[in-house]
């Protein structure tokens, strides 16, 4: 299903951020804004789960498939978050954690268990449903927290630079296990990153924010995107 922006413009007092903007992410591709910190990155991705924080004026849409979900609220969006920081809960064990993240409909503690333990060994963490999340290396901590955001099945997809703390070997690894997953359930993805290797693995479109002037650049492939008068005068 299409994760489409339409019209979205955002600005904080008499600055603007984000310049009218039209974007449309189809399924099964990843979209890479970058851009220097300040620039909006996050801001726009807070803008598409629903949790712009009020000082921030936005307009536009947010759409899945057409329907328009700009009003929804944020944990019925079905928008999948991935940020910089791990954020597992250190009273919950590893498969608790995980668990958290499934859906009302999967029931019984038996099923959850077994759907919680069948995704920690596709991701190379069999056996880890009771560890204690301190005891995790970095990378199983990425990993495991991905999946629980993917178990939550959601519809896409947004990175908030979820690899800029992870050491240069662990970085590719996790890199890779981010986009085969979201690929392999065919989502929608919005990455945004200074980093060019996190856009080089991403594969798709990329953005360029400008901290000062906006959204100054898309390119490779040949860009889906439209700019407003604003964005295209700079």
């Amino acid at each position: 299903m299409e994760l489409g922006l339409k019209g979205v413009r955002i600005s904080v007092g008499d600055r603007e951020l984000i310049p009218p903007l039209d974007l449309a992410i189809p399924a099964g591709e990843a979209v890479t804004v970058m851009g220097p910190s300040g620039s909006g990155k996050s801001t726009l991705l807070a803008f598409i789960s629903g949790t712009l924080d009020p000082a921030f004026a936005a307009v536009g849409r947010i759409c899945f498939g057409g329907q328009d979900i700009t009003a929804v609220r944020p944990e019925n969006r079905g928008i999948g978050v991935l940020f910089q920081d791990d954020l597992m809960f250190p009273h919950l064990s590893v498969g608790g954690n995980l668990a958290f993240g499934l859906p009302s409909q999967i029931r019984g503690k038996a099923r959850r268990r077994g759907v919680v333990e069948d995704a920690l060994a596709d991701a190379g963490l069999a056996g880890f449903f009771d560890r204690d999340p301190a005891t995790l290396s970095g990378g199983q901590r990425a990993r495991a927290t991905l999946l629980r955001t993917l178990l939550a099945n959601p519809r896409a997809l947004l990175l908030d630079e979820p690899f800029s703390k992870l050491d240069v070997a662990l970085r590719g690894d996790f890199r890779r296990f981010v986009f085969e997953h979201a690929a392999a359930r065919d989502l929608p993805v919005l990455l945004v990153t200074h980093d060019e290797s996190d856009a080089d693995a991403a594969g798709g479109r990329v953005l360029t924010l400008s901290a000062t002037s906006g959204i100054v650049q898309a390119r490779r492939p040949r860009p889906k995107v439209r700019l407003g008068a604003a964005a295209q005068a700079n």
